[in-house]
């Protein structure tokens, strides 16, 4: 078996920096990987852990994570039988909180604009 990995990871070389930093956001662009990302960020997890706290199929659980290892926010150590997830970087959590802290004090402004409410179907953003 083969990997998609040098080819993905030599696509790096082509990406400007405004395309490599939209790159990074996008691995945060579905609502289940941030909620994998905060679980993680309390601790790490196995798969049947995290399925446990999410209430999702074993399957998309795994696209999840999957995604989530390419983009390298997470890892997974192998203990026995299982794979425990957790962050690579600790400043990921960092990332989240600030991120919490501009949408608890942007939520109209976010759930008005016309761009991104055209550009996907996601849920509007509720207000804590």
């Amino acid at each position: 078996m083969t990997s998609n990995l040098p080819i993905a990871a030599s696509r790096a070389e082509q990406l400007g920096r405004h395309e490599a930093l939209a790159t990074f956001f996008q691995g945060l662009s579905d609502p289940t990987r941030v909620r994998i990302l905060e679980l993680l960020a309390e601790r790490p997890r196995t798969v049947t852990e995290l399925q446990a706290e999410l209430g999702i199929a074993q399957g998309r659980l795994s696209s999840h994570l999957a995604c989530l290892r390419w983009c390298g926010y997470v890892f997974a150590v192998a203990q026995g039988r299982y794979n425990r997830y957790q962050l690579v970087d600790p400043r990921v959590r960092r990332i989240l909180a600030d991120a919490e802290s501009i949408v608890r004090q942007n939520a109209d402004r976010l759930t008005s604009c016309l761009v991104l409410a055209t550009e996907s179907d996601a849920a509007p953003i509720e207000e804590p």
